[in-house]
This record gives C-alpha cells, structure tokens and sequence, in this order.
C-alpha cells in the first residue's frame, strides 16, 4: 500500500526532462507556465468530476 501514490519510472523520466527544460525558462515564462499548467489541471479535474457524476446516474 505504501507505493500507491509512487511515480512510474516512465513519469520519473517525464518529469526529469521537465525539470531541465524549467530551469532553462526566465521567471515570466516560468509564471505563464505554471498558469497554463494549474488551467490544465483543473480542466482535468472537471472532467473526472464529470465522468464520475455521469457513471453514477
């Protein structure tokens, strides 16, 4: 039960390479990143609250 929220060796890799490419970024690009990057995850959060309301009904 202790690996259930563990990075896959694929997402590791995934987030390595972000890294490198995040710190080659100034701070406005960070910022607009970052801003995109939460707006993806709350879309992603909307559509899993869509999908679970709609399998329940």
């Amino acid at each position: 039960m202790e690996n259930k929220n563990q990075l896959t060796l694929e997402q590791e890799f995934r987030l390595a390479l972000y890294r490198q490419k995040i710190h080659k970024l100034n701070d406005k690009q960070i910022r607009t990143h970052l801003i995109l990057t939460l707006k993806q995850m709350i879309v992603k959060d909307n559509i899993i609250k869509y999908f679970i309301k709609n399998s329940l009904s």
